[in-house]
C-alpha cells in the first residue's frame, strides 16, 4: 500500500560479562602442597556460577533479555502522540483536530507512522516525511474493500483500526445530511475519485434510492442512483426493490397514481427535469417528468411516448402510440 510501509523495529542486546570464579587457598599450618596437590586441591574447591562460563544457559539468557529491556526507549504517552499527529496534520494542512493518534512504527528511512482521530470527518495515517504523506482511513478502507470484492484473499496493506475511523456511516452520514439527503442512511462508503480528483461517496438508505455524493468548490453535488446506474455506474448499497419503493411516492396526484410500480429507470434529463420509465404491475407504463425538486410534473403512458423521449419505454412493450408525441 505504501511506498515506504516497512515498520523498523529497534532493539539492543547487551553482552554478558564472562569471568571465572577466582581461587582460594586455606592455611591449614602444614607445609605447602605439591604442585600436584595444589591442582587437585584447586579442582576440589573450584566453582561455577550460574550466569557465567559453563553457567545455565537460561540464566545467562534471562540477563540478555533484561538488559535489552533497560535499553529500549520508553513508549510515547497518549498525549505525545497526538502531538506529534497534530504537528503532521497541520505541516499537511488539512482541517483535523486530532482527538486521538497511535504510532504504528516507523519506515526503513526511519520515519515515524501514526494514525490519527479527527474530531470530525475522516482520520489519517500519516508519515513524517518532508513535507508529511497522509492517508484517508475511509479512502483507504473503500480501496481494500474492492479489492477483495475483485478477490477475497487480497493483500490490502496497511489499514486503520482507531473506532473511530472505521465510522463510515457516521462520518459520510454527517456529509450526506450538510448536502441535503433526508433519508436514514444505513451504508456508507468510499467510491473513489471523480475526474476532478474530489473524493465520491456512497449512501445506502433503506427503502428508497441510494446516492453518490461529491464535494465541490460552490458546494456538494448528489446523484441518485437512479442516474448512477443510466451512466453505467454501480450503487453497492442500493437494491432495486429499494428503487421502486422509494419511487412510489412520486405517482401520487398524477395521471400514473394507478400504477403499482414493479421497475424504475432513469432515461434523461434536460433544461426541463429528469424523466423515468415506470413498468406497472397492470397496463400501460409511464413516463414521468420530475423537476429539480423532486417534484412530478407530468406523466406520460408509453404509448402516448413512443420513442419521442429517450428511445421510448423499454421496461414494458407499450401497444402502437395512438396519439401525437408530447413535448418534453
Amino acid at each position: 500500500m505504501f511506498s515506504k510501509k516497512t515498520l523498523a523495529l529497534f532493539g539492543a542486546m547487551a553482552l554478558a560479562v564472562l569471568s571465572a570464579q577466582p581461587v582460594f587457598a586455606q592455611d591449614t599450618g602444614q607445609a605447602p602442597p605439591s604442585n600436584e596437590d595444589n591442582r587437585s586441591a584447586q579442582h576440589r574447591t573450584e566453582t561455577v556460577l550460574p550466569g557465567r562460563i559453563g553457567g545455565d544457559r537460561t540464566d545467562r539468557r534471562q540477563e540478555r533479555e533484561r538488559a535489552q529491556r533497560g535499553r529500549q526507549p520508553a513508549a510515547a504517552t497518549p498525549e505525545q502522540n497526538i502531538a506529534a499527529a497534530q504537528a503532521l496534520v497541520t505541516a499537511a494542512g488539512l482541517q483535523c483536530q486530532v482527538s486521538e493518534a497511535v504510532k504504528l512504527g516507523a519506515t526503513a528511512e526511519h520515519e515515524n507512522l501514526y494514525e490519527a482521530a479527527c474530531t470530525s470527518g475522516p482520520g489519517y495515517i500519516l508519515q513524517s516525511s518532508t513535507p508529511p504523506t497522509t492517508y484517508n482511513c475511509l479512502e483507504l478502507l473503500g480501496q481494500a474493500d474492492r479489492a477483495r470484492e475483485r478477490d477475497p484473499a487480497a493483500v490490502v496493506g496497511q489499514l486503520c483500526a482507531i473506532p473511530h475511523n472505521l465510522d463510515t456511516v457516521g462520518i459520510i452520514g454527517a456529509y450526506a445530511r450538510e448536502a441535503g439527503v433526508t433519508c436514514a442512511i444505513d451504508q456508507a462508503g468510499v467510491v473513489g475519485k471523480s475526474t476532478a480528483g474530489n473524493t465520491v461517496y456512497e449512501t445506502g438508505c433503506p427503502g428508497s434510492d441510494g446516492a453518490w455524493l461529491e464535494k465541490l468548490s460552490t458546494g456538494w453535488q448528489v446523484t441518485d442512483c437512479l442516474e448512477v446506474v443510466m451512466t453505467h455506474g454501480v450503487c453497492r448499497f442500493t437494491t432495486p426493490e429499494e428503487q421502486v419503493a422509494g419511487f412510489q411516492s412520486k405517482l401520487a396526484n398524477t395521471e400514473a397514481s394507478d400504477c403499482q410500480a414493479q421497475q424504475v429507470r432513469m432515461m434523461g434529463f434536460n433544461a426541463n427535469g429528469k424523466f423515468y420509465e415506470v413498468k406497472c404491475a397492470a397496463g400501460d407504463g409511464y413516463v414521468l417528468r420530475v423537476n429539480p425538486q423532486g417534484v412530478t410534473e407530468r406523466a406520460y403512458t408509453c404509448a402516448a411516448v413512443g420513442t419521442s423521449i429517450g428511445n421510448g419505454c423499454t421496461l414494458s412493450t407499450p401497444p402502437e402510440a395512438t396519439a401525437p408525441p408530447p413535448e418534453n
